[in-house]
């Protein structure tokens, strides 16, 4: 969330980032608006309360009973006129805060400006295409044949957009999970494993951000006001939602594994074949809460630890920096890592690395004390994938297929498959 002092003192700042984000800014004068009817009704009441004090302290002195009881009715009446503007008042927040909540962060200054995804820069590429003396098969058809992936029973359990990994397909997607997080817990990147719950409440999908522009993209139990996490990055936020940190303890920094759920509006002819997008999906989590003055050094640690995936897995990925229309709601910066897929002929992604600053942490009320005992202070969030599957297991089966139709099981991932090292 953004401060409410940012909007007012310098709105052209917010209007122009609604404007690079391709986002309408009418809501930004109706927030001034609000704002000055908000502060205008509580200078109001901090009047009458005044007034009020005022006049019972002098009641207590009467000892004319018609007079007294002339000043009590008055008083009444301005009781009255307290209570209904205090109502004013909470409807004038209520309103405030919904808009407010809808606004997106502001774009960092390095962030390009830019109309749509097609204006992201790729900052970088690390490896080489990988060459064939075959011709590659996409995952679709390589995880049938080897009896890996099945779509029909996917759908007929659930329905489209499902679907079962079966026998060593099942525990190569185990064994990435547990790869990557050993890997950010015991190489020296320096996360903290969590396992989390897989739902949440209202107060932490907000203070994370998703809600309340993603409510239509989020799992419900109407029943129990709970939702199902959509990324680890939710639980994550809630961890120290409306703590104070010692500064000491900065940056925290936390990994985690959990089962992701989204109803995603996929539209016909895009992302349709294969296991690319779905309704579910499994996602290794990094987040860091950071000081305000280091949390630029961690967004750009949190992408090398993000690479060190792509690296250790041997898979050729590039390195993009996104524009104002493709970031993320809650993000200052965000870098994509993609990873290619031989079969079906394109990047993937499997990471966003963002930093949100302190839009998150205002919106969850997580802050530091400083250690010289000043005033507490909003810290910094960043979050990342390390990585995102099912599309790390795609460019794994797709890079390391063979021309008889296995696949050859990376080095790094044979200690979590029972030293299998080839699937077939």
């Amino acid at each position: 969330m953004l401060d409410i002092n940012l909007i007012r003192e310098n709105p052209d700042l917010v209007r122009t980032a609604l404007k690079n984000r391709q986002m309408e800014s009418t809501s930004v004068d109706d927030i001034l608006r609000l704002d000055e009817k908000r502060r205008t009704l509580l200078t109001q009441v901090e009047q009458l309360k005044a007034e009020r004090n005022t006049v019972s302290k002098e009641i207590g002195k009467l000892k004319d009973a018609a007079e007294r009881e002339k000043k009590i009715a008055a008083m009444r009446e301005v009781g009255d006129k307290i209570a209904a503007l205090d109502k004013e008042v909470t409807d004038v927040e209520a309103e405030l805060t919904s808009l407010t909540s809808a606004l997106p962060n502001i774009p960092d200054e390095r962030t390009p400006v830019g109309a749509s995804e097609e204006e992201n820069i790729v900052l970088r590429t690390v490896g080489q295409l990988p060459e064939f003396g075959f011709e590659p098969k996409a995952h679709w058809d390589l995880g049938p044949a080897l009896g890996v992936i099945d779509f029909e029973r996917g759908t007929r359990i659930t329905g489209s957009r499902f679907y079962v990994l079966s026998g060593t397909g099942a525990r190569l997607q185990r064994a990435l999970i547990s790869f990557m997080l050993d890997l950010h817990t015991h190489s020296g990147q320096g996360y903290t494993e969590k396992y989390l719950p897989f739902m949440v409440k209202y107060d932490t999908v907000y203070g994370a951000g998703q809600l309340p522009k993603f409510a239509d993209n989020l799992y419900k139990d109407h029943e129990e006001e709970l939702y199902f996490v959509p990324t680890a990055e939710v639980p994550l936020t809630g961890l120290h939602m409306g703590e104070i940190l010692d500064e000491a303890k900065l940056p925290l920094m936390y990994t985690a594994y959990t089962p992701c759920f989204r109803r995603e509006k996929m539209s016909a002819g895009r992302d349709v074949r294969g296991i690319k997008r779905g309704h579910q999906f499994d996602k290794v989590e990094m987040y860091i809460y950071a000081k305000p003055e280091e949390s630029d050094v961690m967004h750009e640690k949190m992408l090398k630890d993000a690479e060190a995936v792509c690296v250790a897995l041997g898979l050729t990925y590039r390195v993009k920096l996104l524009c104002t229309a493709d970031i993320g709601f809650g993000a200052t910066m965000t870098y994509d890592l993609e990873v290619w897929a031989p079969g079906c002929n394109e990047w993937l992604e499997v990471s966003s690395v963002s930093n949100d600053r302190d839009f998150q942490a205002r919106r969850a009320n997580i802050k530091y004390r400083p250690a010289d005992g000043g005033k507490a202070r909003f810290v910094h969030t960043l979050n990342g994938s390390g990585l995102a599957l099912p599309r790390t297991l795609i460019a794994v089966m797709e890079n390391y297929q063979q021309a008889d139709g296995s696949i050859v099981v990376p080095d790094v991932l044979r200690p979590w498959m029972g030293n299998v090292d080839v699937i077939k």
